[in-house]
């Protein structure tokens, strides 16, 4: 077999190609890192990124990065706190209980749809976020509390990203 120049070629575009491949199928393990921050004297806490856009089947990682406060991570669920629905019907509901500096939580996401969550003891102070996991569709939007739920306050409503802002942005970061 006499090896040319263009057989190199082909054969380093191939494995390239492999390579590639083998990266991008990796990525779609890799686990999303949302910080738990605050401002020095309290006055001001969030989720950095406050809106994410994920895969179904990825990770998402929170990390409580505020030194003078404890944190929640915790979801839109009748069975949690008898709070609405803001999650996909089928998704199980996640609650971390109080986290301190520096520890995280984690979970996974293998119902498309959108997910809404809140720090229980800074709902008030507007620390919400929302992850939408793959393509939803319209009518997997969020929806309105039932009469024998605790409703949102209006400081958390308006703290959500837009769907469509997320969708085409992937991830959107609050200011502090």
């Amino acid at each position: 077999m006499i090896i040319t120049r263009r057989r190199v070629l082909g054969y380093g575009g191939a494995s390239l190609a492999v390579l590639l491949a083998g990266s991008a199928r990796a990525s779609g393990d890799e686990v999303i890192e949302v910080g738990m921050q605050g401002n020095a004297d309290g006055s001001h806490v969030w989720f950095d990124p406050v809106g994410l856009h994920v895969r179904p089947g990825q990770t998402v990682r929170w990390t409580n990065r505020d030194k003078g406060n404890s944190h929640t991570v915790t979801a839109y669920h009748p069975d949690v706190f008898e709070r609405p629905l803001r999650i996909p019907a089928a998704a199980k509901p996640f609650n971390s209980d109080y986290l301190l500096p520096d520890e995280a939580f984690s979970a996974v996401f293998p119902v498309e749809g959108v997910y809404d969550y809140y720090c229980v003891p800074h709902e008030h102070a507007g620390m919400v976020g929302r992850i939408v996991v793959g393509r939803p569709a319209a009518h997997d939007a969020p929806g309105s509390a039932g009469a024998d739920l605790v409703p949102l306050p209006d400081v958390a409503l308006d703290g959500f990203p837009s769907i469509e802002e997320i969708l085409a942005r992937g991830i959107v970061r609050r200011q502090a």
